[in-house]
Formats: C-alpha cells, sequence, structure tokens
C-alpha cells in the first residue's frame, strides 16, 4: 500500500493542474446541488420490531387520513391573573383568533376549545389544535406568518398566548457563531504548529473543499434518500475534523521529507506513502465503524452514519491527492521561515554554512514530556488511569432518551406552549400513551357468522375495547383515559391514556411497561391484539433498543479495533492497551455527559436549561466516531515509534522518537478535532448539542490522556515485550506496511546513507 500511495502522491504532484481542476469540477457542483436540491424533510425517528412502531404501523392502516403526517399547532392561551379562559371577553378573543385561521392557506381545520373540552379545570389555560395539509418543511413563511400574527393580536388583548407543535420548526442550519469560533481556533492552532500561514491554509483549504462536496451530495440525495438535517451536520462536523487533521499530518511529514533533504517531488511522494498510508488506516477505521451504526436497526442512525463515512471517504481523497497537488502550487512557501531561511543559507553563496534543521534537532515539549513519563512511568500511568475512572463514575448513572419541547430553551415559544399544558393539564398531557385495540380477528369471526350471532359477536367486539379501557383507567399512574375511537371497519379501537408523570421520566417509562403488562392477558382471552404506542412509548422503546444494542456494538468494536492494530502494528499488547484506553476515554466521556445533561453540571456554561436523560443515539455514535478518531492518534503517534524501534532503537528512546516526530502534530490535530466539535455546542439543537459536547471530551480524554500518558507509559513498563508477536501470527498477518519500509529503494541518498547505519531489531518474532 505504501508504495501505490507513494506513486499515487508523486503522480498528483506533477499533475497538479488537472488534479486540482478535477477537485475544483467536483466543488462547483456540489455547490450547484446545495442551490438547486430541495430540502429533506425532517423524520420522526423508527424502530422496526419494537411494538411501539407496529402500532404506528397498523394506525398508518387502519387510520389512514387521522394517521396522517401533517403539521401540527397548538395555540395555547392563558387568562390574565384573576380571570377564567371561560370569561365573555377571553371566549371572545378566542373565537376571533381561531377564525382568522380556520379556512386559512394549508390549514385543514382548528378545534374550538370549548366544544372539546380543551380547558383547564382552573379554568385558567386552553388550548386549539390546528391541523395543516402539509409537513412542517412544506409550510409557507406566510402559513407560519399568519400562526404567529393571529397569536401577537390575541397576546394584545390581554391573554397569553404561546404556540407548541411542529408547524414552527425549522431545521437548523450549519453556519453559526459557534461554529466559526471553532474554524478559527483551528486556524490559530494550525499555524502555531506549522509556523506557516500557507501550510495552515492548505489544511483548511482542503478540508473545506471536502466539507462542501460532502454537503453538496448530502444536499442532492436528501429528498430521494430522505436524510435530515442531523445527517448533513454530522457529516460537516465530521469531514471539517478529520479533513483538517489528516491534511495536517500528510503536510507536516511532507516537510520534514524536505528537512531530510528530500526534493518536492521525492518528499510529496512520500508523505503521502507514509502518513497517507496512516491517513488511510485510521480513515478506513472511521468509515468502518460509521457504516457499522446500520447494524443497530435505527433507519436514522443508519443515515447518519453513511452520511459520516461518505464525508470521511471524501476527506482521505482529498488528502491523498489534492494535498501533494498543493505542494506543487505553493512550493516552497509550505514551509516555515525559519526552514526555509536555514535552507537558504545552505546553498552556494549563502550567508552562513548552517545545516537545515532536521526533526531530531528539536527538543520541545513532546520531548520533555516523553522523558519525564520514561522515568516515572508508574505514576503517570496509575494518575491517568484513576483520573478517567473517577471521571467515568457517572456513566454508572446513564439513562436514555430522546429530546422534546421540554428539552428547548425557556425563550423559544415552544418551550413556553410545553409548560402551560403540563400546569394547565397535568406533566403528563405532553406526552399521551396510545392504547391500540386490534380485534380484526374477532370481526372475522363475527364476518363468518351468518345467522343470529352477528350482533353478538359485534357486541363482543366492543366489550373488549371497554375491557381494556377499563384495565388501562385501573393502572397506578394514569392520569386518564378517553372515549375509545373506532376505524371505518369497525375492527380497531384507539385509546388516549395521559400520565401523571413527564414524558421523559422513569415513572412513564414503568407505567408504559405497566401497562403492557396489565393488557398482556388478553389476546390470549379473547383473540385481540393491543399494542401501546405514542411517541412517549416510541421514545422509550427506541432508548431500551440503544441500551440493548451498546454493549454488543461496543463488543464488535473493540474486537475490531484489536484486529485492526494487531495487523499494523504486528503485536499483541499495544492493540490491548490501545483498546483498553478507548474503553477509559470513552467511559470518561460517558460521565461528563450523564454529569452535565442528567445532573445539570455546568449545564448553564453551554445553554442547557433543563436537565433529563441523555440522547439515546449518543452513546453509540461517540463509541463509533471516537473509535476511527482514537485509532488516528493511535496510528500516528506509534507508528514513529515502531518505525525507530525496528531500525534498532532502544525502546525508551523510541518512544522519544516518536514524541519528538509526531507529538506535537497529534496535539496540534487533537486541539483541531475537539475545537471543530466545540464549535457545535453552542447550536439549539438538544441531538447536536449533546454530539459537540460527547465527542469534544472523548476527543480530549483519548488524545491527551490515553495516547500522550496512558500508551508512553504502558510501553515504557513493557519494553521489548510490547512489540512481541507469537510466530505463528507473524507468518499469518498481511504486512500493511504503515511506516513505509518498501519506500526505502525510493529515498534519496543523504536518507538512505544515513538510515543504512542503523541495526534493525527483528520484530514480530518469538
Amino acid at each position: 500500500m505504501a508504495t501505490i500511495l507513494y506513486r499515487i502522491g508523486r503522480w498528483a504532484f506533477r499533475r497538479r493542474r488537472l488534479v486540482g481542476g478535477l477537485w475544483l469540477g467536483a466543488l462547483l457542483l456540489a455547490v450547484v446541488a446545495v442551490a438547486v436540491a430541495p430540502a429533506g424533510k425532517e423524520e420522526d425517528l423508527t424502530m422496526p420490531g419494537t411494538e411501539s412502531q407496529q402500532a404506528f404501523d397498523l394506525l398508518d392502516e387502519r387510520f389512514p387520513q387521522s394517521n396522517s403526517r401533517g403539521a401540527e399547532a397548538r395555540l395555547v392561551f392563558r387568562a390574565p391573573d384573576g380571570q377564567r379562559m371561560t370569561a365573555g371577553e377571553n371566549r371572545a378573543t378566542v373565537k376571533d383568533t381561531l377564525g382568522s385561521l380556520d379556512g386559512g392557506d394549508q390549514v385543514a381545520s382548528a378545534t374550538d376549545p370549548y366544544k372539546t373540552g380543551a380547558v383547564s379545570e382552573d379554568g385558567t389555560i386552553a388550548y386549539s389544535t390546528i391541523t395543516y395539509s402539509a409537513d412542517t418543511a412544506d409550510l409557507t413563511e406566510t402559513t407560519k406568518s399568519a400562526l404567529e400574527d393571529a397569536a401577537s393580536r390575541a397576546g394584545d388583548s390581554g391573554l397569553t398566548v404561546e404556540i407548541g407543535g411542529s408547524a414552527l420548526e425549522s431545521e437548523e442550519g450549519p453556519g453559526g457563531t459557534t461554529e466559526i469560533v471553532g474554524v478559527v481556533v483551528a486556524a490559530v492552532v494550525l499555524i502555531v504548529a506549522l509556523g506557516s500561514l500557507v501550510a495552515a491554509g492548505l489544511s483548511l483549504l482542503t478540508a473545506f473543499v471536502g466539507v462542501a462536496i460532502a454537503f453538496g451530495l448530502v444536499s442532492a440525495l436528501a429528498v430521494p434518500l430522505g436524510l435530515t438535517s442531523t445527517v448533513a451536520i454530522l457529516a460537516l462536523m465530521l469531514g471539517l475534523a478529520v479533513g483538517i487533521d489528516y491534511a495536517l499530518f500528510i503536510t507536516s511529514r511532507f516537510r520534514d521529507e524536505r528537512a531530510r533533504g528530500c526534493e518536492p517531488e521525492e518528499a510529496a511522494g512520500r508523505a503521502v506513502g507514509t502518513a497517507g498510508s496512516a491517513v488511510v488506516f485510521a480513515g478506513a477505521t472511521v468509515f468502518i465503524a460509521l457504516v457499522g451504526l446500520g447494524v443497530v436497526g435505527i433507519p436514522e442512525l443508519t443515515k447518519m452514519g453513511m452520511g459520516g463515512a461518505g464525508a470521511v471517504a471524501l476527506a482521505v481523497l482529498v488528502a491523498l491527492t489534492l494535498v501533494p497537488a498543493l505542494f506543487g502550487f505553493f512550493g516552497r512557501r509550505v514551509l516555515s521561515r525559519t526552514a526555509r531561511a536555514a535552507r537558504d543559507a545552505t546553498r552556494p553563496g549563502g550567508a552562513a554554512p548552517h545545516p537545515a534543521p532536521t526533526p531530531a534537532d528539536r527538543s520541545g515539549l513532546g520531548i520533555r514530556w516523553a522523558r519525564f513519563v520514561l522515568r516515572r512511568p508508574v505514576a503517570v500511568l496509575v494518575t491517568a488511569v484513576v483520573g478517567l475512572g473517577v471521571i467515568a463514575l457517572p456513566a454508572l448513572s446513564l439513562e436514555l432518551g430522546l429530546p422534546g419541547a421540554e428539552s428547548k430553551s425557556v425563550e423559544t415559544t415552544e418551550r413556553r406552549a410545553y409548560d402551560l399544558l403540563s400546569e394547565g393539564f397535568g406533566p403528563g398531557f405532553n406526552g399521551p400513551l396510545t392504547v391500540v385495540v386490534d380485534t380484526s380477528s374477532q370481526s372475522e369471526d363475527a364476518k363468518d357468522a351468518k345467522d343470529a350471532k352477528d350482533a353478538e359477536d359485534a357486541e363482543d367486539v366492543r366489550a373488549t375495547t371497554d375491557l381494556v379501557a377499563k384495565t388501562v383507567r385501573g393502572v397506578d399512574g394514569v392520569a386518564s383515559v378517553g372515549d375509545p375511537v373506532l376505524s371505518r371497519t369497525k375492527d380497531t379501537a384507539v385509546l388516549t391514556a395521559v400520565p401523571r408523570t413527564a414524558p421523559n421520566s422513569g415513572e412513564t417509562k414503568d407505567l408504559v411497561h405497566a401497562i403492557r403488562g396489565a393488557v398482556s392477558g388478553f389476546e390470549a382471552d379473547t383473540g385481540a391484539g393491543i399494542l401501546v404506542t405514542g411517541t412517549t412509548a416510541m421514545n422509550i422503546d427506541i432508548s431500551e433498543a440503544m441500551s440493548d444494542a451498546l454493549l454488543p456494538y461496543l463488543t464488535v468494536v473493540i474486537g475490531l479495533a484489536v484486529l485492526l492494530l494487531t495487523v499494523v502494528f504486528r503485536s499483541i499488547l499495544v492493540p490491548l492497551k490501545a483498546a483498553l484506553g478507548f474503553l477509559l476515554s470513552v467511559g470518561a466521556a460517558f460521565g461528563v455527559l450523564v454529569a452535565v445533561f442528567q445532573w445539570g453540571w455546568a449545564a448553564d456554561l453551554i445553554g442547557v436549561e433543563q436537565t433529563g436523560p441523555v440522547m439515546s443515539l449518543m452513546p453509540i455514535l461517540v463509541i463509533g466516531i471516537v473509535f476511527g478518531l482514537a485509532m488516528d492518534y493511535e496510528v500516528f503517534l506509534l507508528t514513529r515509534m515502531r518505525e525507530t524501534y525496528v531500525r534498532g532503537t532502544s525502546p525508551g528512546e523510541a518512544i522519544v522518537t516518536g514524541f519528538r516526530h509526531s507529538g506535537r502534530v497529534v496535539a496540534a490535530a487533537a486541539i483541531i478535532m475537539i475545537s471543530v466539535f466545540a464549535g457545535f455546542i453552542g447550536m439549539s439543537n438538544p441531538t447536536i448539542q449533546t454530539m459537540g459536547v460527547g465527542l469534544a471530551t472523548a476527543v480530549a480524554f483519548d488524545a491527551f490522556v490515553v495516547r500522550m500518558a496512558i500508551a508512553p507509559a504502558a510501553l515504557a513498563l513493557l519494553g521489548h515485550r510490547a512489540w512481541w508477536l507469537p510466530r505463528i501470527l507473524n507468518r499469518v498477518l498481511p504486512n500493511v506496511d504503515i511506516e513505509g519500509e518498501a519506500l526505502n529503494p525510493h529515498v534519496s541518498a543523504p536518507a538512505a546513507e544515513s538510515d543504512a547505519a542503523v541495526p534493525r531489531h527483528s520484530v514480530g518474532r518469538s
């Protein structure tokens, strides 16, 4: 692989105009796709195979009109202090407000709260449900403005009016102040790490090209594949983070090769052949982990994984082709000013014959830290492991759920409407449960009886529905059960049960299981099927399915990590150490998520106003994404260590050399990735906000604690044993040559002579 990538790097350098033109054309097509492609619709999460999803599918079949997916708004009215909504003046205001909406463009219906009983017991709060003939994404600005204007006019009369439901929900785009801050931080880190505006700009430019193309593809496929804004934002987040990092790694290696005396084209080839090999491996691990999210069985999670995987694949392609092409365009300006001055001084007629500085001449913080770890490996190892373990302790209290209006800012009208409805009708009103009674088998029996028993059988169907309603009312925690609604064929009934507790509370979760347990015997006794569904029940089922899938998915990811790292490093203990470190960093990230989003620690600092369960998709997303990113740092840092070790250096000095060559670059890459992920914390979308916190903390723990503290400390304690591999595995495992050993015949003379004098260890043999 190293040889193939070496040739690709040299070809891209030589054919830089062709390569640049091809990527420019792809970028222009992506811009056009974003401009002309219709926006994808925000779809509800589904979980095939769960009871709640089966009930939703049954309702779609038996109640095709009432179970439509049109947008809905709840106009919530509250009377001034000392007044009631039943007062004549307030009733007139409500009537006028609804009258201005009823019959309007895209409005299907508007209910009268005084006819439907939608007035609280104390008479202070009432609500009307406005149903639209179009989905939220298809509502026109005129329709939305009419709703807001109607609420504003009612508010001018003295009523408090808030708007809930899905009608005003909007997709949050990828742009924003906090994301820009993250990119600015990344740019500053690049400039400091590379010492060159051109080199820093090159990394940013190539990352933006990959991200723009990925975003264009997601936009173009949004409608055909049903991709949501969350998929686009995840692709943007991952593509930007790994795109900058991959370009940084190859650029850093190119500069090192130039410092060793390689000509530009040769340096570009060797940079892609060595650092590019690590980029391919790291990108492949991220790609596999993201595509593997499809095994969980949630369509939205599968789409997010595929979108993110596509963005990562594009970042790898850009790094392997466009980055070396830009080396040819920018020439010596990719080097730092100091390196250019040193090279000029060594030329004939230069001011002074100072040798060009090589990576080995540097003695920075990374080298001092590596030597500190070598002197105190036990203390560093114990401190890091115990520290991450303590941070991970809150993860034992992890609760999963899906955010609703209660997680939004109190500055939004949706959240204020939610609070008013909870105040007037109880906390469970915002999360009603739907009990579906399927008596189709009884109805078939009744149809087959062509005699006088028809009426008796039909009465049995009604009796079954009444018995289910009575049973549900008797379950502790149920506030009320509405009258049954029958389908057109009279073979399916729907009951609405309102819990006494809030949708995301543990009591409501227990209530769903209690209702299912209470009605479980009806199918055997009556032949009727009883299913509990609704948004609250669906969220509970999805959260439980995610919890059940967490351990198997983690096992697969850990197993994959051990296998891949065994192939790359031809070692048994290095992969095991890497896997255990990955578990520590992920566990600590989960602990932070619980502390912030469940317990409310430092929640005000990032704008979290309502604590509750952690977004149910987050643990598996964090595992899948961080797994690949953790392998990035493991490969880029340990590759240089192994490369030095197999040439005869002692294990301790190999660690120091690894930090000398890669420590600063890995640290810069981690800071960049943390900045990019943290830039999404300021978004109001709770899914993206939780993702930003989880990924930023996981990367911080994995890069700075696991890879830069635990890894060198463990390697120092293991010594030569760290690189041991049984003889049978050494014969069986393929040699992927991440270090670029196959490129030695291509090395320029000075570098080849330097390497030839170094004795080599026999690595990978017993």
